[in-house]
């Protein structure tokens, strides 16, 4: 071997314990950021899917008679101008 590759393994040898640890911690950092994408993913598909089964439900439609109101308004008019 070359002086270099020797000088190279030695300090490998030295710093292996550091080296490993980040390998350690770049795995762990990759894992959570693979599970927080598949979580954000079958998050989306799942609100998807709901988004479609309410938009092709039937809705429910009110009526609203505004017939008093309308009567108690124009009473308050006619009121207004008759004075």
């Amino acid at each position: 071997m070359s002086q270099e590759k020797v000088d190279r393994y030695k300090q490998e040898k030295t710093n292996r314990k550091k080296i490993m640890r980040k390998q350690r911690i770049m795995s762990v950092v990759r894992k959570c950021v693979l599970t927080l994408a598949g979580l954000a993913l079958v998050g989306w598909l799942g609100y998807s899917a709901y988004d479609m089964y309410e938009s092709g439900r039937e809705r429910a439609v009110a009526e609203v008679n505004y017939d008093a109101v309308t009567n108690y308004v124009n009473s308050l008019t006619e009121e207004t101008s008759v004075e």
